[in-house]
């Protein structure tokens, strides 16, 4: 950008200005950059793209989470959510319009895969979000994680160039982002060789080999023994704590055994564990979530061999709020 403003004669600070329209203030077009002179926009808006995401529904919670349904450019519709807690502020954003991954438990997988989203796409959601976040919180965004719509690590240019603009551009620390992944590992070793300390989280949902290929068939191109072998060489890189996430389903993958089975899974690395009550989907009418007795019980067998796990409470529920849902009910 700075060849442009030198290339029309114009001062050298004229690159920080929009610099700071962009990473501070989030604009989403040069017409907003007042102190750039009005000449100078529209060429600026022919030569770059701020990339507009437009709203195509809003749900808002009871319980305060904000749901967004994203319209792209060519007409794909993604979601992001705020889900603002004590002390921090959360935005769950999507990396893929659809997934080719088909995990059962999920309704982003009933649309199937779409298309990759461009890093811009992926920021774009992030910056309208927190426009959202201090227009209607009165807060910014603290937290970012990378589990909404889509795999990250199967769209990986793009969910680094957009890991860097959130760090390097918006300022976010590398500590305050969760990359999610079903465990591709090529994706987690490029990750541990990156220098920033971004957090890794593991969809998990099952700790055998038959039942998580029953669940997820991402299983058969990356056997459990092989991604926990990856993580751990993940976590000598990084020497940082990994995520499970574990969606809990009665009668499914709620035995306790299964939580000794994850234990030996776990055997030496630093992990914690996140137990979520599973989402219903209309897919999906015969599975319902785990009974709170249940939980506690697959909880208490992963305490007793010293790994720690936390039942995250469901969030916004009401306006569908878990990954794909919001879109399902738009379009069902």
């Amino acid at each position: 950008m700075g060849r442009f403003f030198e290339e029309r004669g114009e001062p050298e600070y004229r690159a920080g200005q929009v610099e700071k329209w962009v990473w501070e203030r989030a604009a989403r077009s040069f017409d907003e950059m007042t102190n750039i002179p009005a000449a100078l926009r529209e060429p600026l808006a022919e030569a770059y793209s701020l990339t507009p995401v437009e709203p195509d529904y809003v749900a808002r919670s009871r319980d305060g989470t904000i749901k967004h349904l994203w319209r792209l450019d060519d007409g794909e519709r993604v979601e992001s959510v705020l889900i603002p807690t004590r002390g921090r502020l959360t935005l769950c954003l999507s990396s893929q319009a659809g997934c080719a991954l088909a995990c059962r438990f999920c309704a982003t997988g009933y649309f199937g895969f779409r298309r990759q989203l461009r890093a811009a796409e992926i920021v774009a959601q992030y910056r309208e979000s927190l426009r959202v976040a201090r227009e209607e919180l009165g807060r910014p965004i603290s937290n970012v994680v990378y589990m909404g719509m889509g795999e990250p690590l199967a769209n990986l240019d793009a969910v680094i160039g957009s890991l860097r603009a959130l760090h390097e551009g918006f300022g976010l620390g590398a500590r305050r982002i969760t990359v999610s992944t079903v465990g591709l590992i090529p994706g987690i070793l490029e990750l541990a060789r990156r220098p920033e300390p971004f957090e890794l989280a593991l969809s998990l949902h099952a700790p055998t080999h038959d039942l998580r290929l029953e669940l997820m068939p991402i299983e058969k191109r990356y056997p459990l023994p092989e991604l926990f072998e990856a993580l751990r060489t993940y976590q000598s890189y990084k020497n940082r704590r990994l995520s499970f996430e574990y969606t809990l389903i009665r009668g499914i993958n709620d035995d306790p055994a299964l939580a000794d089975a994850l234990a030996d899974l776990a055997e030496g690395l630093i992990c914690f564990v996140n137990l979520i009550p599973f989402n219903p989907i209309p897919s999906r009418p015969e599975w319902s979530p785990s009974s709170p007795s249940a939980i506690e019980r697959f909880s208490a067998g992963l305490a007793a061999r010293g790994v720690g796990s936390a039942v995250r409470r469901p969030r916004g529920r009401d306006i569908a709020a878990a990954c794909g849902q919001l879109r399902l009910s738009r379009e069902g």
